[in-house]
């Protein structure tokens, strides 16, 4: 394992807390989610089916073989019924010490929606998750789910899982829990900027010396950055038209183990590139037969606030 020893009951408790915050989060509701942490070469430490993870307790926790047999717990106790996607990553991935998989609203958005977290918007993303792509659609709890999100994990740390939430991987359980957080972070932003009817976009030089710090400072990635050759691919609801079509979104479904693929413009000099491909119409809605609506940035921004409180306290993530 990598840095120090934790003890058996330590990693016992720290799976409970990571449950708690996900929870109070409200990045899982009811007996969502999962939680794993890798306690040897043929052990896993993880949560047990048909729990919340809210309300859960140290004795709770089941320990598996990399088959996913169960070797110990509470009686009643059985692990949960994704146990294999998790058991994908630690087989090609060696350096992953804990897995945690959740239905963070935004992010999930993202994925039923078929947009990848893959465009050079925010410079800490690019640098510690490079991009965040999108596993075709499986059915959950079947060897469907190992089978999608397979391609990805070599070269990544965060995924979006099609239809159903998003997953993170990391040294220790906490480093995959902020990943976590990172990937529901990132798709607030990205839902806001698009909102707003533009992004600007890091550009592709950016990214270049954004990877180059990767290098100084020790950051630790999977798989280099590689960026996206179709600048031009569709985003927003060209993206949703073309899942319409029966389509397939541009990260879903692709082979990305060998690099990070990230959508950044070539320009002359200016690092900020400005996109307004995502636009939604938000500073001009058409109404009924030819109407408009007319808002200010003042307003826009009143009306954006008060539907992400709206949504946040529909979902729960008031508390």
């Amino acid at each position: 394992m990598s840095g120090r020893a934790v003890s058996d009951q330590q990693l016992r408790e720290d799976i409970v807390e990571v449950g708690r915050r996900l929870w109070t989060r409200g990045f899982v509701a009811s007996n969502d989610g999962n939680i794993s942490v890798r306690i040897g070469d043929d052990r896993v430490l993880m949560t047990p089916t048909a729990v919340s993870k809210g309300f859960m307790s140290a004795d709770m926790m089941v320990v598996t073989d990399m088959d996913g047999t169960l070797v110990s717990g509470a009686p009643g106790r059985r692990p949960s019924s994704e146990i294999l996607m998790h058991l994908v990553a630690y087989r090609q991935r060696p350096d992953v010490r804990a897995v945690v998989h959740a239905h963070p609203p935004l992010a999930t958005g993202f994925a039923v929606a078929g947009i990848p977290l893959d465009r050079a918007v925010l410079a800490e993303v690019v640098t510690t998750l490079g991009s965040i792509p999108i596993a075709g659609y499986a059915t959950p709890s079947t060897q469907e789910l190992p089978d999608a999100v397979a391609p990805y994990v070599t070269a990544h740390d965060g995924l979006l899982l099609a239809n159903h939430g998003a997953l993170a991987l990391g040294a220790d359980l906490f480093a995959a829990y902020y990943k976590m957080e990172t990937i529901e972070h990132f798709a607030r932003i990205s839902l806001v900027a698009r909102q707003l009817g533009r992004e600007n976009l890091l550009s592709r030089d950016e990214v270049d010396r954004l990877q180059g710090l990767r290098t100084r400072y020790g950051i630790a990635s999977p798989a280099p950055i590689c960026v996206e050759p179709d600048q031009r691919r569709p985003t927003g609801r060209d993206e949703g038209a073309l899942l319409r079509a029966g389509a397939t979104a541009p990260s879903a479904g692709r082979d990305d183990a060998s690099c990070q693929v990230v959508f950044a413009p070539s320009t002359t000099g200016d690092r900020l590139v400005p996109d307004t491909s995502v636009a939604q119409g938000a500073a001009t809605t058409t109404v009924g037969t030819g109407g408009e609506i007319r808002l200010t940035y003042a307003q826009l921004t009143a009306l954006i606030d008060e539907a992400v409180k709206q949504v946040s306290e529909g979902l729960g993530l008031v508390r």
